[in-house]
C-alpha cells in the first residue's frame, strides 16, 4: 500500500468522495438545538466543489434549525437514511479517498464510544451512529474501495453518566466485515474524552469547524486530497490551546490514525519552551478567575455536594452540562457552557454556592469575578 497522500500528491477529484452531515434540529426539542452544524457542512462540501470533486460523489444530510434554509438539495438526517448511507450507499461506491465530516451532538457512551445522535433521537429514544462501530466497518472489507479516510467529527463527549439519561443509549452498532489491512483512517475529533464542544449560537458555528474550515481554504489548492493529517492537526491544535489559555473552551482535540503500519491515538504537545500558552499569559483570565474561586470553596471538591450546586438549575440546563470528576474539569466546563449557553444560570449557580457556603469574603470575590466573566462575554 502506498503512503499517506502527500501535499504534492495528484488526486483524481472524481475517485473522491465525501459523507456531509450538520444535524441542527433535533426530534428532542428546542433544548437540544444547536444552531451552527448545517451551515458548517455547506462551507466544507462548497470547498469540495471548489476542488473539483463531482457533486454526484458527495452525500449531503442535513437538519437545518429554521429559519435557515439552504439552497442546495439535501438528504434527511434522520438515523434510518444515516444507516442506510453508511451501509448501502457508500460502499457500493467506487473511489479511492473519503471525507466525512459530521457535526452534531454526541455523547461517549460507557463503553468508550462515540455516539453521535441523528436527528430523529428523541429524550426517549437517542438514535445515533456509533462511531467507533463505523470505523470498524470501513475498515473491513464489507468497504471496498477507501484505501485512505479521513473523518472529521464536531461533537461533545460528554461522559454518558453524567447526563443522567433515564434510559440507556440503544444499541447502534453497523455491520462489519472481516479485517484488513487496505484501509488508513484518520480521525479528527473536536472535543476531547469526557469533554463538551463549544458552538457559538451568535455565529452559527462550531468552534472547532470553524478553526478547521479556515485552515482548509488556506490549504484550497492543495485540495482534494486528504492533506496531511498531522500538520492539519497541529495547526488546530495550535489554535484551540489559544483558546483555552483565553478561557473560551476547555476541550482538547484528537486525533488518531490507523494503517497497516501505524495505529495510535497522538498525544498532546508541548511547548518547546516547556510552558504552556496558560502559563505564558497574565493576568488571570475571567474564566480561570471564576473557577479559581469555585475551587477555594471546599463544597465545590467534594463531587456530591458539587452536584447539589448543579441540581439547582433547570434540568433543561443541566441536560446539556459537560461532566467530568475531576473537580477542575467540571467546573471549567460548567461555567463555560452557562457563559456561552445560559448567562442567566450563573446567578443562580451563584446563589447555590453561597447558600451551602456564606463565607462572605469569598461570596464578594465570586459576585465580582461573575460579573466580570459576563461583561467580557458581552464583549468578546
Amino acid at each position: 500500500m502506498s503512503g499517506p497522500p502527500g501535499p504534492t500528491q495528484i488526486v483524481e477529484p472524481t475517485r473522491v468522495h465525501a459523507l456531509i452531515v450538520g444535524i441542527e434540529a433535533y426530534a428532542a426539542g428546542g433544548s437540544w438545538d444547536l444552531p451552527g452544524p448545517a451551515r458548517d457542512a455547506l462551507a466544507f462540501r462548497r470547498l469540495l466543489l471548489a476542488a473539483g470533486v463531482p457533486e454526484g460523489n458527495l452525500r449531503l444530510h442535513l437538519a437545518p434549525l429554521p429559519p435557515f434554509s439552504p439552497d442546495v438539495p439535501y438528504a434527511r438526517a434522520d438515523h434510518a437514511t444515516l444507516r442506510s448511507t453508511l451501509v448501502n450507499e457508500l460502499p457500493s461506491r467506487r473511489g479511492d479517498f473519503l471525507w466525512v465530516w459530521w457535526g452534531g451532538h454526541g455523547v461517549l457512551d460507557r463503553a468508550g464510544h462515540l455516539r453521535l445522535f441523528c436527528a430523529d433521537a428523541t429524550i426517549a429514544d437517542k438514535l445515533g451512529v456509533d462511531l467507533e462501530s463505523a470505523l470498524e466497518r470501513y475498515s473491513s472489507d464489507a468497504v471496498s474501495g477507501f484505501s485512505e479516510q479521513l473523518w472529521i467529527v464536531d461533537a461533545c463527549e460528554t461522559f454518558e453518566e453524567a447526563l443522567a439519561f433515564r434510559e440507556p443509549l440503544p444499541a447502534n452498532s453497523l455491520p462489519v466485515g472481516h479485517r484488513t489491512l487496505t484501509h488508513r483512517q484518520t480521525v479528527l475529533r473536536a472535543a476531547g474524552r469526557g469533554r463538551a464542544a463549544v458552538n457559538d449560537p451568535l455565529r452559527a458555528t462550531g468552534l472547532f469547524s470553524d478553526i478547521l474550515l479556515d485552515l482548509l481554504v488556506d490549504r484550497e489548492a492543495k485540495l482534494p486530497a486528504l492533506l496531511d493529517p498531522e500538520e492539519l492537526f497541529s495547526a488546530v491544535r495550535a489554535r484551540l490551546a489559544d483558546l483555552r489559555a483565553a478561557g473560551h473552551t476547555a476541550q482538547y482535540p484528537e486525533i488518531s490514525l490507523q494503517s497497516p503500519q501505524r495505529t495510535e491515538i497522538l498525544p498532546m504537545a508541548e511547548q518547546a519552551t516547556g510552558r504552556s500558552h496558560a502559563q505564558q499569559r497574565s493576568p488571570l483570565s475571567p474564566l480561570k478567575r471564576v473557577v479559581d474561586i469555585l475551587m477555594s470553596y471546599p463544597l465545590m471538591a467534594d463531587p456530591v455536594e458539587r452536584q447539589v450546586v448543579v441540581s439547582t438549575l433547570s434540568p433543561r440546563v443541566t441536560a446539556t452540562l459537560p461532566r467530568h470528576p475531576k473537580a477542575r474539569t467540571d467546573i471549567t466546563g460548567i461555567i463555560t457552557t452557562l457563559t456561552r449557553r445560559h448567562p442567566d444560570m450563573l446567578r443562580e449557580l451563584f446563589d447555590a454556592v453561597v447558600s451551602l457556603d456564606d463565607d462572605p469574603e469569598r461570596e464578594q470575590e465570586l459576585s465580582d469575578a461573575l460579573r466580570e466573566l459576563t461583561d467580557s462575554s458581552r464583549t468578546s
